[in-house]
């Protein structure tokens, strides 16, 4: 772990901020249908379901994916090459739309940040996952492998929040207390795949998966994932 200085902990909140330009308040991961069908219905099934997503779904595998990118930004190449396994392994449209959607979005308003990775990337292989992108600029920006994990983790946990507050609804209370409650989760996934490969992606979250797919067809949304 190196030294994380003011620098670097100012980029660190702004890039993972929920006012940072990535549109991710439009994705729900498929939790307005986990909502629609009960299978959320208050704080501790939110708990439970993204517990699983952090440690057996797309909470583990964006992390590695993060981990190897932010090791790789100084080689196009390899970065080329996790972005299309990114994008083979999502699961469905939605998913695939969504770890797009907010990845270009990043790159695009990390541009006043001046680090030209994200540029040439996106030149090269045209959609970025937003793992990916997030990873390949703290690599070319120099800042804590370990920090940029667990802030994304952390991020993350809190967008779906802020999504199933809107759908169930739950109070903001409610919401806070199920991120404190995800702080172990988090920490678990950050410490777990430091050292994961990327033959370690994968994942049994299967409820979710199905969320994300029947999503799709859903006939009333707000969201979209």
């Amino acid at each position: 772990m190196t030294t994380i200085t003011t620098t670097d902990t100012l980029r660190l909140l702004a890039w993972l901020s929920p006012a940072f330009p990535t549109g991710g308040y439009a994705w729900s991961h498929g939790i307005e249908w986990a909502v629609e069908t009960h299978e959320i219905q208050n704080g501790t099934s939110l708990q439970q379901w993204l517990d699983a997503i952090l440690r057996h779904g797309a909470g583990r595998n964006d992390a590695i994916l993060l981990r190897h990118a932010d090791r790789a930004a100084g080689d196009l190449d390899t970065l080329t090459e996790i972005t299309e396994l990114a994008l083979a392994t999502s699961p469905s449209r939605e998913r695939r739309a969504e770890t797009i959607g907010q990845g270009n979005a990043f790159a695009a308003a990390a541009k006043p940040w001046g680090h030209a990775i994200l540029t040439d990337l996106a030149a090269r292989v045209g959609d970025i996952p937003y793992p990916v992108a997030v990873g390949a600029l703290a690599g070319a920006a120099g800042l804590d492998e370990d920090a940029t994990c667990a802030g994304t983790l952390q991020a993350f946990a809190a967008n779906l929040i802020s999504a199933a507050v809107r759908l169930v609804p739950l109070g903001q209370s409610t919401g806070l207390a199920v991120l404190a409650a995800l702080e172990s989760a988090i920490a678990a996934v950050a410490a777990e795949t430091r050292s994961a490969t990327l033959r370690d992606l994968g994942g049994a979250c299967f409820l979710s998966d199905i969320a994300a797919m029947r999503h799709e067809t859903q006939y009333t949304r707000l969201f979209r994932s």
